[in-house]
């Protein structure tokens, strides 16, 4: 069978479950994203997971107040060149943000060694990916929770332009500012070896730095296994695309999310997240014709969402953060449904 008819019978498949959960509620495929629970089988790579999970949720947090950073200490010390108490300052300020800074880049190394463990889990079989994501709920829940981590991140980050600004401007004088003014004995971890700044540096200078690095770490595993079909790994992720979409739309699996409003955006989240991902590790990705990713549904639920600005940034994210979207071989109708 070749790969088109493969994914033409995956999107019949999944349109069928979909329709189905719709008129019948549990006939259709729900995964309980609030509350599933490992089992014994899933319990290894669950704490593994859970662990850099914490972290993240953390690390949001951390970085919604990180603000305009040390912007002004910065700017000042630009307008004195040559007044050391301006270059002190600076150097002060940017040594406390330089921790936290670091302890994201160090989060995205993380979640590329963890990320490949779920996908081999949820990709590897035995089962359809359908059935496969159904019997490994909690592994599914953590899948979701990278995905969305990972696009709630990347938008905070690129409303924060400080982060790219201070890590910069730390780099471009470390050599010079620690020789000059030292470095105080709790500060040690904040002077970064060069390569590593280097490393950093490049890591914020992408807009979506955090996605960069998961679909690094998808790609690699399709190049890491390959005794694995490429179609393992792209259905499962045009499989979760599908339930996500398909959870928002059915009223009857909407009814049994507690916090109806948080899960939606989730799902819309996680939706994306897999389409963004399927786009990278796709031979021919998921605009052309025959993917196995419905994109003009997906694209009509996100419109339908009564959070605009949200939204925005998740339909900015599948304009600007796939791959295939400018393939001459994308039709032009989905090209003008995300224009």
């Amino acid at each position: 069978m070749t790969s088109t008819s493969c994914a033409q019978m995956l999107r019949s498949v999944l349109r069928s479950q979909c329709e189905s959960g719709a008129d019948h509620g549990d006939e259709g495929i729900f995964v309980d994203f609030e509350n599933a629970q490992p089992t014994e089988t899933e319990q290894e790579v669950y704490q593994l997971t859970e662990k850099v999970l914490e972290q993240a949720e953390a690390v949001v947090d951390d970085l919604s107040t990180y603000g305009s950073g040390a912007t002004e200490a910065i700017r000042a010390a630009i307008k004195n060149p040559g007044d050391a108490r301006y270059q002190d300052d600076a150097w002060c300020s940017l040594l406390k943000l330089v921790r936290r800074l670091r302890k994201y880049y160090e989060l995205s190394v993380r979640l590329e060694q963890v990320f490949p463990l779920l996908l081999w889990e949820l990709c590897s079989g035995p089962l359809p990916p359908v059935e496969q994501l159904e019997s490994s709920q909690a592994l599914c829940k953590q899948f979701a929770q990278v995905l969305d981590f990972v696009l709630r991140f990347d938008e905070l980050k690129m409303a924060t332009p400080a982060l790219q600004n201070d890590f910069s401007y730390y780099r471009r004088t470390m050599s010079r500012q620690s020789l000059a003014f030292g470095v105080a004995s709790d500060d040690k971890d904040a002077v970064v070896p060069v390569d590593l700044a280097n490393t950093i540096s490049f890591f914020y200078a992408s807009p979506t730095p955090m996605l960069v690095a998961l679909t690094t770490a998808t790609a690699s595993f399709v190049r890491n296994h390959p005794n694995l079909p490429v179609e393992n790994t792209t259905d499962t992720l045009a499989t979760m695309a599908m339930v996500c979409r398909c959870m928002v739309e059915t009223p009857e699996f909407v009814l049994r999310m507690s916090k109806e409003q948080d899960t939606r955006l989730f799902c819309l989240r996680v939706m994306v997240g897999a389409i963004i991902l399927y786009d990278h590790v796709h031979p021919t990705g998921a605009f052309a014709r025959g993917s196995a990713v419905d994109i003009r549904a997906a694209v009509r639920v996100l419109k339908n969402h009564s959070h605009a600005e949200r939204v925005e940034n998740l339909l900015n994210a599948l304009r600007y953060t796939t791959k295939h979207l400018s393939d001459p071989t994308t039709p032009k109708a989905i090209r003008a449904i995300l224009s």
